[in-house]
């Protein structure tokens, strides 16, 4: 029997494999969920109460929406990721439909109609994930053509800009520049050309600088953000009511908190402190140390996505993980840093964690189709690397064969083979 053949295997290892599970990110991923149902809780218990006379009302909610989120993860965790070809017409044609029912007969909340199904559903939110499954599975059918204009610059900013023009409209401006930047990550990623990526953000910019001038609510909202940040910057007493009071509960949070549940900024002052505020929440009851604990764990996410994007197996796999990394990313960096008051304000969930029912389940289903890209990456080497122990084990029997067929007898002019007790 030759080494090989006896060579032990550990089996956790084993188990692992045939899963192909990516334990860092389920254990990032879980961590922020609980983290955030901790911090909705605390953060509406108070508002819960007087307005429906339970202060888990809000939270059950959130956590009714966290088990469809979970759901979806693991349904997109099991369906292999290649489906998503033939599902990405479909699901964005379902997309425009919804932001075009919306602009219809949507409910109308904070001087915008973003929500259908009673302000239950934002549609905007199943468009970043759309158009993440549309651009991937479109750009890795064009492959070196996307390097041409007529088949990659032009049909690319048809695509977005179309998408954009309908989410601009409800207004959602911090919507409309996410999907603008995970789709522009996406070209780039897809390997266009640098010229073509110089000519749009030259289009992009020139868009932006028009649209911010013409009298409609998204560029009034947009100018006014803007001023007031550049005034914030040289003094934030200046600031808008919102930055200001954020920074009055990171002050107030100092390095360890005021402890769990015991913000004072969330009953008086901060708005909408369970969504776009929950970070200043978290600083003011868990302090920096509270802080740094949730943007480590977004560190440990954003690493283990890339990762499985520079694993994957295709274009696709790697065009898809991107894309979700990106978004993941790029909306949990605008929240921080809108609270820290170090960009203009936005109105960008802190993903898995600020409340939300949409944005959260589109963002577990998203990290399913992450780890499913992650265990089809796994599953190839690893069949790779049995076939080739195969083709080993097999080569080891033949020798044992061949050596099995001489004759250790007189026969061939050679002695017996010793028996127990001769010498």
């Amino acid at each position: 029997m030759t080494v090989l053949e006896t060579a032990p295997t550990k089996p956790a290892a084993k188990k692992a494999a045939s899963l192909g599970l990516d334990v860092p990110l389920l254990l990032s991923v879980g961590a922020l969920l609980l983290f955030g149902l901790m911090m909705v809780y605390s953060s509406t218990f108070d508002w819960s109460y007087r307005a429906f006379g339970n202060p888990a009302d809000v939270f059950l909610r959130q956590l009714l929406w966290a088990g469809v989120g979970l759901t979806g993860l693991v349904v997109a965790a099991r369906m292999d990721y290649h489906r998503w070809r033939i599902l990405a017409l479909p699901l964005m044609g379902v997309t425009v439909a919804l932001l075009l029912w919306v602009l219809l007969f949507g409910a109308t909340r904070f001087n915008a109609q973003r929500a259908v199904f009673n302000g239950s559903v934002q549609p905007s939110e199943l468009a970043k994930f759309a158009i993440i499954i549309y651009l991937s599975v479109w750009l890795a059918s064009k492959g070196e053509k996307i390097r041409t204009v007529g088949y990659g610059l032009i049909p690319f900013g048809v695509i977005v800009g179309f998408l954009f023009g309908l989410i601009i409209l409800q207004p959602d401006l911090s919507a409309g520049i996410t999907i603008v930047v995970i789709a522009s990550l996406l070209f780039f990623v897809a390997g266009a050309d640098w010229k073509q990526i110089l000519l749009a953000v030259i289009v992009g910019t020139l868009t932006v600088a028009i649209l911010v001038q013409l009298p409609i609510s998204a560029a009034e909202t947009g100018r006014q953000r803007l001023s007031e940040y550049i005034v914030g910057l040289q003094d934030i007493r200046a600031a808008s009511w919102h930055v200001q009071q954020a920074a009055v509960a990171f002050v107030q949070g100092g390095w360890f908190g005021r402890g769990l549940g015991q913000s004072h900024q969330k009953f008086i002052a901060l708005p909408t402190p369970h969504t776009d505020s929950i970070f200043a929440i978290i600083g003011e009851e868990l302090g920096l140390f509270g802080c740094a604990i949730v943007i480590g764990l977004f560190g440990v996410l954003i690493w283990r996505g890339y990762k499985i994007a520079a694993q994957a197996r295709d274009a696709l796999g790697a065009s898809l993980a991107a894309g979700i990394v990106c978004w993941i990313a790029f909306e949990a960096l605008v929240n921080i840093a809108v609270m820290v008051g170090a960009m203009p304000f936005a109105g960008n969930a802190l993903p898995l964690i600020s409340y939300g029912g949409s944005n959260l389940v589109m963002t577990l289903t998203s990290i399913g189709v992450l780890l499913n890209i992650a265990r089809r990456a796994e599953a190839e080497p690893l069949a790779r690397r049995s076939r080739f122990v195969g083709a080993l084990h097999e080569e080891a029997r033949r020798e044992a064969k061949e050596n099995a067929a001489f004759d250790f007898s007189r026969r061939d002019g050679r002695r017996r083979v010793s028996r127990p007790g001769r010498k």
